[in-house]
């Protein structure tokens, strides 16, 4: 009789940890859609970095938003730092450097605890921010972590309205949360965490390993609180080595890290203010890193996450007790030394221990994962499918798919014909030797036809005021970019023909464009954002190529950088969004489709431009979020307000200006409607 006890309860754990697995894909992702995440981060960031010259500065997204995990509140983690400077080990291994052109600078961890390591300058100082970050100790310049967040928060403050945070910078922008950490590169493994190698076993593979060491490390400007010198010893950062760790996961253990973290912040820190906030999800993944390692758990599987789940929980509640969470690649480095400790730390054992002593059941205090759990428990007969190919219909992978496609990538402001050119170099030459994923060609198809629109309209720029001959050349290649870009894009990169025809004073043909597109954004399937008919998107284009659906059923936001100007109009809005370091304005397709027809009317047709007018005004004033977005409803009623003004309308153009302003400012144009309300004359609103 026990043992069939025995097995009901195993079955019922079994089925449990099944409806956690689905819950969990739809929260997380899906293997599918884990993968495009990364695959289209991984291009994007390929494509950026490769174009960039020596002396620039290059920059690497890490953290969960990398690896594939967006649940709510992650934040998004930068790395940036200097292409040509490189830290070194040992004096041997600056013979692989031309001195001339990289910066060397050597470790010293003689007088740092394990993780940590002073570095000191070997070649002359090239960069003035160097130079004021340096500090004189035993004859020689140490470059100080402490000064190095100073003035990465000073130089950042001025951009953004940032915090510090760690050895980051921290600042919120529309939803998200973002993070910056300025840091040196170094090409080889740290020699303190060479038992890392050593300790690889199973896991990961030996490829993995090579790979790994290959890719060398970081230094993210943190000491040790512990140490000799806190204020200028830096922190060995294993982001890379981490990202590629994670990508080898299967999805079950992928998805117990993700768990870890849900309930870190649905349960651990739940109502826990930041400072008592002991435990992060870095902790979490070190703790899942090691039980995957030491091969606690036989075979990974749906059926058996919550053991899995359960062997990590305990190794955290044992870390806490004894108060030592060893690093996994320098386990020397306890984690928990200067922060988890004394009262605190007894603290934080008895809430741990108070969840351990109530089983797996202490899941349910997760909202979430009570949601999951909770058919199955009142429903003991349903059953539980995790094919992935089933947990999201065409429809909703699709979408999740788009919204990636077009997010991620925008080229540098100031752009150049040269840079331009060095773009478009870099994309035929991933094209011709890549081995690309079905993501990865989708997405350089995307970045294809940004740069093909940005080179369009700088060569414009460059040459509309040469000799005639050369502006004539010029502006045929420009149009055949922008026709070009239309066929690798999504519908609304048509638009980006419509606004060349106007800035060339076609309007007529410009007008054309926009009756076209009229058209092709009123069909019932196309795909706006996150809304989308499913019926109707099924029937027009479903179990087609990625490509053709992208080309004819899907409807992206605009994006204009800042740097360029497409539409004279909009000048002031770039302008003071430069001011305010935002590279590009987003504005929603309808209403950049609208503002393009009132201002080719007005040049061939009044009452025409009326009718536009009208048009407009209506889908600001009551659109419900179908077509404008949050984040868009500033650059909205800005366009408006624009439009008004030019019709002469002064009164309606004030109340949509000051609506603007009442908007979240996402496009960061307040200064471009200030001045705008003060132009208005103000006798003719009286």
């Amino acid at each position: 009789m026990d043992s069939i006890r025995s097995s009901q309860i195993t079955k019922a754990i079994q089925r449990i940890s099944e409806s956690v697995f689905v819950g969990l894909c739809r929260e997380v992702g899906t293997p599918q859609m884990v993968a495009v995440k990364r695959d289209v981060m991984d291009i994007s960031e390929m494509v950026g970095n490769h174009v960039k010259t020596s002396d620039e500065i290059l920059e690497m997204v890490s953290g969960s938003y990398r690896e594939g995990i967006k649940l709510k509140g992650s934040d998004i983690d930068t790395m940036y730092w200097l292409n040509n400077q490189r830290v070194i080990w040992d004096l041997s291994q600056s013979q692989y450097y031309n001195t001339h052109r990289k910066t060397l600078i050597l470790c010293d961890c003689s007088e740092s605890p394990p993780g940590f390591t002073l570095l000191y300058l070997l070649s002359p100082i090239k960069y003035i921010l160097i130079q004021r970050v340096c500090v004189r100790m035993y004859n020689r310049y140490y470059v100080s972590s402490s000064k190095c967040r100073q003035a990465s928060l000073s130089q950042s403050s001025s951009h953004y309205n940032l915090t510090p945070h760690g050895p980051c910078v921290s600042g919120t922008f529309g939803p998200l949360e973002l993070d910056f950490a300025f840091c040196f590169v170094c090409d080889f493994w740290p020699p303190s965490a060479s038992s890392w190698i050593d300790r690889c076993h199973s896991w990961p593979q030996p490829h993995v390993v090579d790979e790994i060491v290959k890719n060398g490390c970081h230094f993210v400007a943190m000491g040790h609180k512990l140490g000799n010198h806190e204020d200028h010893e830096w922190r060995i950062s294993f982001s890379q080595a981490e990202e590629k760790l994670v990508y080898v996961m299967n999805h079950c253990q992928f998805l117990t890290y993700g768990l870890l973290k849900l309930i870190l912040t649905e349960i651990i820190n739940n109502g826990v203010g930041d400072d008592d906030k002991l435990l992060c999800s870095y902790h979490m993944k070190t703790a899942a890193f090691w039980v995957i390692q030491q091969n606690t758990i036989s075979h990974w599987c749906p059926q058996n996450l919550l053991e899995g789940f359960w062997v990590c929980f305990k190794l955290i509640l044992k870390w806490v007790y004894e108060g030592a969470c060893p690093n996994f690649f320098i386990p020397g480095n306890n984690m928990f030394l200067s922060k988890i400790r004394g009262v605190k730390q007894h603290q934080l054992f008895i809430r741990l221990y108070e969840l351990y002593e109530k089983g797996i059941a202490f899941l349910l205090y997760s909202p979430y994962i009570r949601s999951c759990i909770i058919d199955v428990l009142y429903n003991p007969r349903t059953s539980v499918c995790t094919d992935d190919h089933t947990l999201i219909s065409e429809v909703e992978f699709d979408r999740d798919l788009f919204v990636e496609i077009q997010g991620h990538y925008a080229p540098p402001l100031k752009l150049g014909k040269q840079r331009c050119i060095r773009y478009l170099h870099t994309i035929a030459q991933m094209i011709g030797s890549l081995l690309l994923t079905h993501y990865q060609v989708l997405k350089l198809q995307n970045i294809t036809a940004v740069v093909l629109q940005y080179t369009a309209f700088v060569l414009h720029m460059e040459t509309c005021t040469s000799d005639n001959k050369l502006s004539y050349r010029a502006n045929k290649m420009s149009c055949h970019m922008v026709k070009l870009a239309a066929k690798f894009g999504c519908i609304t990169d048509i638009l980006y023909i419509a606004m060349y025809y106007y800035k060339t004073l076609r309007y007529r043909e410009a007008l054309s464009i926009i009756e076209m597109m009229k058209f092709k954004l009123a069909q019932p399937y196309v795909m706006h954002g996150l809304n989308v008919d499913t019926e109707m998107y099924n029937e027009a284009v479903g179990g087609q190529s990625w490509s053709t659906k992208m080309r004819q059923a899907v409807a992206g936001i605009v994006k204009l950088n800042n740097d360029i100007h497409y539409i004279s109009e909009l000048i002031p809005e770039q302008q003071s969004a430069l001011k305010n370091h935002w590279s590009l304005l987003h504005v929603p397709p309808f209403i950049l489709l609208y503002m393009l027809e009132i201002f080719c009317y007005r040049q061939v047709d009044t009452i025409r431009a009326q009718s536009a007018l009208d048009n407009l005004q209506t889908l600001v004033h009551y659109d419900q979020g179908q077509i404008i977005t949050l984040l868009s409803r500033d650059i909205s009623w800005q366009i408006l307000g624009i439009c008004q003004q030019l019709t002469g309308n002064l009164q309606a153009a004030l109340y949509s200006y000051q609506q603007s302003l009442r908007q979240e400012s996402f496009n960061r144009i307040q200064t471009a409607t200030e001045m705008r309300i003060q132009s208005l004359p103000m006798d003719s609103l009286n």
